[in-house]
Order: structure tokens, then sequence, then C-alpha cells
């Protein structure tokens, strides 16, 4: 989520899975967005790591429910978070609750003042494990159906847990999955000291033919480990980077714990805002949110 500023316990094995490799552009975003580039997958290979679970939410909670807040906190502003952003985040159950196993968060159309003061054109919700969870490595995983549409930019990202005090982009960032309105392209994009914002390091990934962000659950993943991170597209390999990515003079941000987050954003410098073809509400369905670390792995740190 390019950004100026931060805003069941069983244990199942992540599955096996079959790696697509492919060669990526180090392009910014601007540029991939102009020249149209797509990434295509190759011969598969296999990987099969043993895992252990360490964090999750299955949403489970009661119909109508406000997520646990033992794990996640709300964001409650309507700053545009340096994109221009125009909602206003709540803590409403009508933008964020569990519902028949899933979270759903909502973007509507209305107009609403939050305690800042700021007044936006929509409504909608970003929630964060910040204080409740973190961890350096591992893989984290979220099962989601996603809304599209001109100015919906749905995210689920990771941010260094030292945000506070090493600010943004120094803390570094991790966009699993961002889409901006197409439903069969998805993002996965790296910010960090020299390489944040428009300079991001980004990767964009066109679904395979007949396949769509809305048209069910997919699962998006990150697979983290030292001066390695991979972003997979339900277990199919969509990017690999490593710190030989970076620019020159870059800082590899990524070797310290980070925390999770999920938000429906609603239009942005990068989406553009939403247009007449633009129906509301806007839904955005989360199954599960996992994290593992390697079986052999020491016990997490948080």
């Amino acid at each position: 989520m390019i950004t100026t500023e931060p805003p069941s316990t069983i244990s199942n094995p992540a599955p096996r899975r079959y790696l697509w490799t492919r060669s990526l552009t180090r392009a910014c975003l601007a540029v991939l967005l102009a020249a149209g580039i797509t990434c295509s997958a190759q011969s598969p290979t296999t990987s099969s790591p043993t895992w252990r679970l360490t964090w999750s939410d299955e949403f489970n909670g009661p119909n109508g429910s406000s997520p646990d807040p033992a794990k996640w906190n709300f964001v409650i502003s309507g700053n545009g978070f340096g994109n221009h952003e125009l909602e206003s985040y709540t803590n409403r159950p009508v933008n964020a609750h569990q519902q028949d196993g899933h979270l759903i968060i909502t973007a509507l159309k209305e107009n609403h003042t939050g305690p800042d003061g700021i007044s936006q054109p929509y409504t909608s919700a970003r929630i964060l494990t910040k204080g409740h969870f973190s961890q350096p490595y591992g893989r984290f995983e979220a099962r989601m159906q996603l809304p599209t549409g001109k100015g919906i930019w749905p995210a689920f990202w990771l941010l260094g847990s030292d945000i506070d005090i090493n600010p943004w982009p120094k803390s570094g960032e991790i966009d699993i999955m961002e889409n901006i309105g197409d439903p069969s392209t998805i993002y996965s994009t790296l910010h960090g000291p020299g390489y944040s914002a428009d300079h991001a390091i980004p990767a964009k990934f066109t679904l395979p033919t007949g396949e769509s962000v809305t048209d069910g659950f997919h699962l998006y993943s990150v697979e983290w480990a030292p001066n390695d991170i991979k972003f997979f597209f339900d277990d199919h390999l969509i990017a690999h980077r490593t710190p030989a990515d970076l620019p020159p003079g870059g800082h590899w941000a990524f070797d310290h714990p980070f925390f999770i987050l999920l938000n429906l954003a609603v239009g942005g410098g990068w989406p553009g805002n939403p247009d007449a073809t633009t129906t509301f509400p806007q839904q955005m369905l989360v199954d599960y949110v996992r994290v593992y670390q390697p079986a052999n792995s020491p016990k997490p740190i948080q």
C-alpha cells in the first residue's frame, strides 16, 4: 500500500506448491503501468517446506461482530495517507465485521466526518496487528475475494514494527497484494529507503486467462527469509526479490519483525478516483489470515 505514513489455533501446514519461475522488471510502478508490462509463467518447479503455524485469524466470531480486538486494531482517520485517498476509515461494524466465518470490509459512498475532523465522501476500514503480533520471516497468507471497480484499492500488506522510531520507508513495507480495479491484475511491491512510492520495486502479475480476483477466493502469500522474498498467487510463484534487486545505495529493510494490515481504500493517485461506472457498496471478503515459520526455526520472535 503506497503510503507516506503508517497509518483458529489448529496448526495446518502450508500446502505443497508448484512454483512458476519468471523474469521481472525493476522499473517503477509508473513505468510498468505506462508500458503495460505483465509477468508470464514458465516451467514449474516444486517446493514443499514444512511449516509451523505461529498466528492466525479464521474470523469465526459472531455474525455482525468486529474483528477480534485481541488481534487487530483499527485505523480511524480520513487523512488520505499521502495518496489523496477519499475514504474515512472507521471502526464501525458497517465497515468491518465478521459474517459466516469471513471478515467483510465494506466501502460505502457516504459523507462522513471522523474524530480527526476530516470529511470524506466514502467510508471503509483498515485493520492492523500492530501491538498484538509481528514476526520476522516466515510465510504470511490470506485467502480473499476482492472487489474491483474504478478507484477501488484493496490491499494485504506488512509494515516494519519499528515504524514509530524508524519512520517509513526506513522501516520497510511489503505489499503482498494490491489491486487497482482490473480484476485480472495484481501487484506485489517492496518499499524501503531509496526505493519507495513511485520508485518502489514492483511486480505486476496478470492472472491466468479466465481467472479473476472477483470470481471467488484466491490465496495471496509471501514467503520471506533473510535476503529473500517470494510472492505467490494461489501458490504459484509470481515474484522473487533479493538485495540484488535494490537500486544502487538501497538498504535491504526486511530483517526485523513486521505487522499485518488489511484495508480497502477508495480513490488516490495510483488507482484514480471512482467514476460513474463504480458501484457501491464494495466488499473485500477475507476467509482467513495465517502466519507460519519453518518448523525447524526457533519459536517466533514478537
